[in-house]
């Protein structure tokens, strides 16, 4: 596996969101990189600006959201920043593509699931022999672990974990270069939830994408992620190999989610974050800090 180039490069990134009362910075000048053939997995609690910068990658925020500076380099060529509109809508779904949050519940209830896998990839190949076509979304659906009769069914006829698959299905339809998971396992029970992130494993094996995976649980990014970046107010305050940051955090940020992890080996009861130390490292991030590295590829935020 190659994992000396880079798919993706986000320099310098900064959301904000102008309010009637105040401008809110969502995300604070936030670098990170993925490998080809990687997964990162972006994780943090609710509100730290996981989302905000899965949409601003993609160049998706909506109003009152608005990229302030930064830079997001794909594939070591394009900034998609710099891009038009028209020219983003052909980089989307065929080199960078999106699992939201919830997506299962955005499918088309009216429509069978071939017909909206297959509207997807229309709408970027308007040449496409209609045979080829029909067996190449059957392969995509075996590659997702869906029988062959989810091909003709729709939306209510699926679980909820039949129906996530079928969205990374689509997702992956036109062999993105990236592919971002925000949240890819949320409403679904623990077993189905396993099935998910597997699902994703396979497919970014076979079509040799990379991945960006956004959520709050880190044991399902112990099971799927290569790196995690930690994300609190929207400051990435730790970066670094998956079992490094999870066997030496040094952000008390990391630690404390690290601490929170359920395993059957801990023998002490589980932490949880309390406000007065929740509040200490919000105001510490308020604070000039610079991001060092404390080992090869393991970065961490340190208050000046």
């Amino acid at each position: 596996m190659d994992m000396t180039s880079k798919v993706l490069d986000v320099k310098k990134l900064s959301v904000a969101y102008d309010t009637s009362l105040k401008t809110i910075q969502a995300v604070k000048g936030i670098s990170f990189t993925i490998n080809q053939g990687e997964t990162l997995g972006l994780i943090g609690e609710s509100g730290s600006g996981k989302t905000t910068t899965a949409m601003a990658i993609l160049r998706l925020l909506q109003k009152p959201g608005r990229i302030t500076s930064g830079e997001v380099i794909l594939n070591n060529s394009t900034d998609l920043l710099t891009l038009s509109e028209r020219e983003l809508r052909k980089v989307r779904w065929t080199e960078l593509a999106l699992v939201t949050q919830g997506s299962m519940n955005s499918l088309n209830p009216t429509m069978r699931i071939n017909k909206q896998i297959a509207d997807g990839i229309l709408a970027h190949r308007e040449k496409q022999n209609r045979d080829e076509l029909e067996e190449y979304i059957g392969n995509l659906l075996k590659m997702v672990g869906l029988p062959e009769r989810v091909f003709s069914q729709y939306p209510h006829e699926l679980s909820g974990g039949m129906k996530q698959r079928v969205c990374i299905a689509m997702a992956a339809s036109l062999n993105p270069s990236l592919l971002i998971a925000d949240e890819p396992t949320s409403a679904l029970d623990v077993i189905t939830q396993r099935i998910v992130a597997q699902t994703l494993m396979d497919i970014k094996e076979r079509l040799n994408m990379s991945l960006l995976v956004i959520g709050h649980d880190i044991g399902l990014m112990a099971q799927l992620a290569d790196r995690v970046a930690v994300m609190i107010d929207g400051v990435i305050v730790e970066t670094g190999a998956l079992q490094e940051v999870l066997t030496s955090p040094q952000h008390l940020y990391t630690q404390i989610l690290v601490d929170a992890m359920p395993s059957i080996k801990r023998k002490k009861s589980l932490t949880s974050i309390d406000e007065q130390t929740r509040q200490k490292i919000s105001k510490s991030l308020l604070k000039p800090f610079e991001v060092k590295e404390v080992t090869q590829g393991h970065w961490v935020a340190i208050t000046q």
